[in-house]
């Protein structure tokens, strides 16, 4: 009897490689895909690095999403906004914050004042890369939030975004990005109190946002 007695005959040898060839496709996605970070235990110190809309400016200091954060996460959170700061302000006095409190991670939300002061674009970016690589010397971990850019367009639909920078600091210093959360809740008026500045409801929607990021992250538990 001849192999072509029996024309659908099963080759074996067309069969392993096809099986092999899924295997190892199945093993470059998984080599591919990002595996989450190690959980931030509860009691563990959190720096939160930003200017006005970190600091809470229009809402009392415990409704602002730093100390909002902490109720949800166990964590220590320090509040280290300052109203009016920009980058090249936060760079100065990250140093002594890292010093004194010593954070094993730092939540970065600064850009906006550069934005609004038409600060070069290319200082922000230098500024913002400092501070993620300061961070990574003092041995804690950095994620950086991205501050919507400020557009008529955007105040007007309702519908504003990310200034683009923040990928591209995200992606040369290979730390976490959130992207969307100030943008979402600053597009919607019933979440502000005031063109720039989240309110009450601001806040708790933004430390909601925040928190599940960083449980996506990896971060929060």
């Amino acid at each position: 009897m001849s192999p072509t007695d029996y024309p659908y005959q099963f080759n074996t040898d067309f069969f392993r490689r096809i099986i092999l060839l899924a295997a190892a496709i199945v093993l470059v996605a998984a080599c591919g895909s990002k595996a989450k970070e190690d959980a931030i235990p509860q009691g563990s110190r959190v720096l939160a690095l930003g200017d006005s809309l970190t600091e809470g400016a229009g809402v009392a200091p415990g409704e602002a999403w730093p100390i909002l954060l902490a109720s949800r996460t166990g964590w220590v959170v320090i509040n280290g906004g300052v109203s009016g700061d920009t980058s090249g302000g936060a760079l100065r006095r990250l140093p002594a914050l890292l010093e004194e409190h010593n954070p094993v991670l730092v939540l970065v939300a600064l850009g906006g004042n550069d934005m609004l002061r038409h600060v070069p674009q290319e200082e922000t970016i230098a500024n913002l890369g400092q501070i993620l690589a300061m961070i990574k010397a003092h041995g804690a971990k950095p994620v950086l939030l991205a501050t919507p850019k400020p557009t008529v367009a955007g105040a007007v639909f309702q519908n504003l975004s990310a200034a683009d920078f923040y990928r591209r600091v995200a992606d040369e210093q290979h730390v976490p990005i959130i992207e969307d959360a100030i943008a979402e809740v600053l597009s919607d008026p019933q979440m502000k109190g005031d063109p720039l500045h989240p309110n009450i409801a601001g806040h708790a929607k933004l430390s909601q946002k925040i928190f599940d990021a960083l449980k996506s992250i990896g971060y929060a538990a």
